[in-house]
């Protein structure tokens, strides 16, 4: 199982190397989903990633919370998009009180911020059932699964009653809404294993 962020972030902090590069290479796609979002060049996109990283070099002795840690990359991620561009002077200002139709620009503005989005929700929702204990991750995964498994299948594969799934898959998915990961986005983000 993957490394948690609880025992990743100190260890980052005091300068272990390994454990940089777990958070690296685990937050590396969601960086670079945000910068496609925001439609930078290559280049730009470069230059905004290694500006991230190197905010969170300077920033992770500040950071309380490690499960803080996805939410603050995102932030400073969606930040200094947002400042290249103005920088660029490609931010343009729109005037919520003008009704001049639906806009291009603002549909594909809103594809792609869908797009980030389904990729935050499921980043998180990974960090959160590795938060799980084993037992109730496995049957959430096996509950997910398409095309859809038997309950037969499901009680032979983790060797429980088929009557405790029900029961269990509840007790599991109110302990994943309570997880680190999920803290303070409701009960939405779980709603796709109910």
């Amino acid at each position: 199982m993957t490394e948690q962020l609880s025992t990743l972030v100190p260890a980052a902090r005091g300068g272990d190397q390994h454990a940089w590069d777990t958070i690296v290479d685990r937050f590396l796609p969601l960086v670079g989903a945000i910068i496609r979002g925001h439609r930078l060049s290559e280049a730009d996109g470069d230059d905004v990633s290694q500006t991230v990283w190197l905010r969170l070099v300077e920033h992770l002795g500040d950071l309380r919370e490690p499960a803080a840690l996805p939410g603050w990359i995102r932030t400073t991620t969606r930040n200094e998009c947002l400042r290249l561009l103005a920088a660029r002077g490609r931010v343009r200002p729109v005037d919520p009180q003008e009704d001049d139709g639906l806009r291009l620009d603002a549909v594909e503005d809103d594809v792609a911020d869908a797009g980030l989005l389904v990729v935050e929700r499921r980043q998180l929702l990974r960090e959160a059932l590795a938060e799980l204990p084993d037992a109730r991750r496995a049957l959430l995964l096996l509950l997910v699964e398409v095309p859809p498994i038997a309950y037969e299948e499901i009680s032979r594969r983790l060797g429980i009653p088929i009557g405790s799934i029900g029961p269990t898959r509840a007790r599991a998915l109110e302990q994943l809404r309570r997880t680190r990961a999920l803290r303070g986005f409701g009960p939405d983000l779980v709603g796709g294993m109910s």
